[in-house]
């Protein structure tokens, strides 16, 4: 036991540094961590060994993948589903371009300029089309756009994007078979009374010390993250699943999202985040960055090329349609998980997986810190006291 309370003793102090950056440097918190997590597997790594930070135990990736599960749910249920009713054709029109132009744009630049074959190719357009529901969703609640219909309309194209990089990944890579229509199934039917199941529930036993709804919710994500699995599915797909069909009655309940934030925020991300960051080989990329940046400058460009005419098209004004299209650039939880399929199914190669990681990686933080830097539309922030640090900070310059 003394290893695994030395180690997280370790990874809640490289959590505690990337907070305090976050602070001094005023960004988020997200991006701050996965920096850390990079610049802590470099040196760590060179001086006493690649495995101390052990990102590889059973326990440091469930902490992770909850820590995912949870953010993408809390994401869900963040969407008003007025707002998603009134504006679903801005939504489903910026979700969708923001997925078909980065996907056909890096496949064909991996098979054209780099020289990959068709698979890897097409598995390379799959990891470099997604939005991170991840870190739009931290970025989001730390400038307070969470909360007006702005924020909204873009989690719910994050949701398309990201919805088409897991059903192409299935309908190219993964087999169709029983356990998938099981899975569907199981969904659809389950997901169709929960509303129903969770208000007569809480309704009877909620407000309690015990915290007996948080207990409920993450049974809820856990089972159907099980289901998922073993259908060769990923568990964070449910997760927005269920966080977007309780929208309207679990997303309303303030009280009850600001304890899960906390127990998200607090504990589980920094996790995930660091984690994720850990995974960027910098000597790789420093020896062969060709597929690194050929692949992050054209996702960049493929973006821009697709959701910045698409939400000047729905009447944004320029800074808005950047800023949108900038957190529509970034790229982490559905990337890494393509890219780390593709490595395990033999698809690709080593190499391959450096670049696109490190690509996706680099995907979450730069449009992100340009976009908070330049384009941040202060004249939607919140001014209510209690605003995030760093949207009083941006709204004031």
């Amino acid at each position: 036991m003394a290893e695994i309370w030395q180690l997280a003793t370790l990874w809640l102090a490289l959590a505690l540094i990337a907070t305090l950056l976050s602070i001094w440097l005023g960004i988020a918190t997200a991006l701050s961590e996965i920096v850390v997590g990079t610049v802590a597997q470099l040196i760590i790594g060179a001086v006493v060994g690649a495995t101390v930070l052990g990102t590889d135990q059973t326990w440091i990736k469930f902490l992770s993948g909850t820590g995912a599960i949870l953010l993408t749910f809390l994401a869900g249920a963040e969407l008003d589903p007025i707002v998603f009713r009134e504006r679903w054709k801005e939504a489903g029109a910026i979700g969708l371009i923001s997925f078909l132009t980065p996907f056909i744009g890096c496949a064909a630049a991996a098979h054209y300029l780099l020289g990959w074959d068709l698979m890897p190719s097409w598995l390379a357009g799959v990891a470099m089309s997604t939005t991170s529901v991840a870190v739009v969703y931290a970025v989001m609640l730390e400038t307070g756009l969470n909360a007006t219909d702005y924020g909204k309309v873009v989690l719910a194209a994050c949701f398309v994007t990201d919805l088409g990089t897991v059903l192409a990944l299935g309908l190219i890579f993964a087999p169709f078979t029983m356990k998938t229509l099981i899975f569907v199934g199981v969904c659809l039917t389950f997901l169709t009374f929960l509303p129903w199941i969770t208000a007569h529930f809480f309704r009877l036993y909620a407000n309690r010390p015990s915290e007996l709804e948080t207990k409920y919710l993450l049974l809820l994500l856990f089972a159907l993250g099980a289901l998922a699995t073993w259908a060769e599915s990923e568990a964070v797909l449910p997760a927005y699943l269920i966080g977007m069909i309780l929208a309207g009655s679990v997303g309303k309940d303030h009280i009850l999202i600001r304890r899960l934030r906390t127990l998200c925020f607090g504990f589980l991300t920094p996790f995930y985040f660091i984690r994720a960051g850990s995974f960027v080989s910098v000597p790789t990329l420093l020896s062969a960055p060709a597929a690194f940046l050929l692949m992050l400058g054209v996702k960049l460009l493929t973006k821009f090329a697709g959701v910045y005419p698409a939400t000047i098209a729905f009447g944004a004004p320029r800074k808005e349609a950047t800023y949108t299209t900038l957190l529509m650039s970034t790229g982490l939880t559905f990337g890494t998980i393509s890219s780390l399929y593709g490595l395990s199914h033999g698809i690709i190669d080593q190499a391959q997986y450096s670049g696109l990681v490190a690509a996706v990686i680099g995907s979450a933080v730069i449009p992100t810190l340009i976009a908070n830097a330049f384009y941040l539309p202060s004249h939607l922030l919140p001014e209510e006291e209690g605003t995030p640090k760093i949207a009083q900070s941006q709204a004031a310059e």
